[in-house]
């Protein structure tokens, strides 16, 4: 999949597929939730309102507050893309995401995931 055709993809479609995958291994949307704010700086309200508005997932990141610069300590594989490789900024934040929520369904403290 080509990154434009992710970035035009509804962040909504995608945010609740996140949210099952953490969902199914136990984990809550309230995780899911707060991995999201600390990632990139939304309070709840500003997440919780943009799952109910029409949104390109590039819109949900490039519009973020404060995507946080402990992105660089976000390492791994995920969806077969080596973490730490993605140069692209736009994307790099997207596979921290799914990276953060991978960590999650894994079974990671939260203490562990955030606080690296």
């Amino acid at each position: 999949m080509t990154n434009e055709k992710i970035y035009q993809m509804d962040f909504a479609k995608i945010y609740q597929l996140l949210v099952d995958k953490a969902v199914r291994k136990g984990r809550t949307k309230q995780e899911v939730d707060e991995v999201t704010c600390w990632l990139t700086g939304y309070s709840q309200n500003e997440l919780e309102r943009m799952q109910n508005e029409p949104l390109a997932y590039a819109a949900f990141f490039q519009n973020a507050p404060e995507i946080t610069e402990k992105t660089k300590l976000v390492k791994g594989v995920v969806c077969g893309v080596r973490v730490e490789e993605v140069k692209e900024p736009l994307m790099r934040a997207i596979r921290c995401l799914d990276k953060l929520v991978d960590e999650l369904a894994k079974g990671k403290s939260m203490e562990k995931i955030l606080h690296r």
